[in-house]
């Protein structure tokens, strides 16, 4: 009996390989585009999927924007002395302890005078209840233009003057009717908000 050759094993070797290379390819070719479909698509985050936000970063009395169904979502620290000051607004506010809709604009964990799950982080959708303009920020206390006197630091819609203090409540006597929404939201570690979802709460 002979042998096969060694070229023709190494022909078949060769065939092997490159078939396999090949096969290989058509696999992740197919498998990517298949895999990325369980991300959620752009359509998907606009009709609310929970967005997932780092906040490890935002420095005290610092605010970072980030969008969910569309609106802008604020993320702001709050220092020592913007939360002390939260009380020195009760008389001046509509609303101080957020009893108006509260199925619509404050979920049951944000229902205190700080309107937050963790006193110092503060959440709420960025657009003023009067007709839907974003409002600015106005963090520095004391008198300035369109502002009180007695000023604590907080938000101004410049659309038609309506204010807003650090825990996003609406001050009387302003076209807003009010306070600013805080969006369903839970902790996924010290540092990781969940924006959109509040299935710890």
């Amino acid at each position: 009996m002979t042998q096969a050759s060694p070229s023709v094993d190494k022909d078949k070797r060769n065939w092997i390989v490159a078939t396999s290379v090949v096969g290989a390819a058509g696999v992740a070719t197919v498998a990517v585009p298949f895999i990325s479909t369980f991300q959620p698509s752009e359509r998907a985050k606009a009709a609310g999927a929970a967005v997932e936000v780092d906040i490890s970063n935002i420095k005290p009395g610092e605010k970072l924007t980030v969008e969910w169904r569309g609106k802008p979502v604020w993320i702001v620290r709050r220092t020592p002395e913007q939360l002390a000051s939260l009380k020195l607004n009760d008389p001046e506010l509509a609303d101080p302890m957020s009893k108006r809709k509260p199925s619509e604009l404050t979920p049951v964990y944000a229902r205190n005078e700080v309107r937050s799950i963790k006193p110092e982080v503060f959440v709420a959708v960025g657009i003023c209840t009067h007709l839907g303009c974003s409002p600015s920020d106005r963090f520095q206390p004391g008198p300035q233009a369109s502002l009180p006197d007695t000023w604590h630091g907080g938000f101004l819609c410049a659309c038609h003057g309506s204010t807003f203090d650090l825990a996003g409540r609406v001050y009387k006597n302003k076209p807003a009717p009010d306070n600013l929404e805080v969006p369903p939201h839970m902790y996924m570690t010290d540092n990781k908000i969940l924006i959109g979802e509040d299935k710890k709460a």
